[in-house]
């Protein structure tokens, strides 16, 4: 009948066999990556060609410095007033019904292009010119949607 197995030996690697391990790994991966990492070369050469590299390494150093000027033109009154402006815009944009927006969009750029056509032709508009313009369904549908637009704001005014 066999021994029992009592003891486990484990082989201790010495320290010049870990280094020789770690190397060989390491030359494993250049090999497996030599690709992405001559690509990632070039890239490091542009930007220290360029100087970008330079630039962004002084950044890191003065990293204390640059981020107090960073926060200093943050917290300046125009920049809070640009910030906050932005955020209510995004708020009302949520509000709005994309198709809506859409539409309102592409009518813009048809009236744009129209206004741009009128002001070539350089042509006059007389007192019975607008009256007739009254009586035109499509100048009507706009008419009706900028009074709504400014009822609909002055509502909103008065709260």
């Amino acid at each position: 009948m066999a021994q029992p197995i009592k003891v486990i030996q484990k082989t201790e690697l010495t320290e010049e066999q870990k280094k020789m391990q770690s190397l060989e790994n390491l030359l494993s991966g250049v090999a497996e990556n030599k690709d992405s990492l001559l690509e990632t070369l070039n890239l490091l050469q542009e930007l220290h060609d360029s100087g970008i590299l330079d630039a962004f390494g002084s950044l890191l150093k003065a990293k204390e410095k640059a981020a107090k000027i960073a926060v200093g033109q943050f917290t300046r009154q125009p920049v809070t007033n640009m910030i906050n402006n932005a955020m209510a815009a995004g708020g009302i944009l949520t509000e709005l019904n994309p198709e809506t927006t859409s539409k309102l969009a592409k009518s813009l750029t048809a009236g744009l292009k129209k206004a741009e056509q009128g002001l070539k032709e350089d042509s006059k508009i007389g007192i019975f010119d607008l009256m007739k313009a009254l009586k035109d369904p499509d100048i009507n549908r706009v008419l009706g949607f900028g009074f709504n637009l400014l009822k609909g704001m002055g509502e909103g005014l008065k709260e």
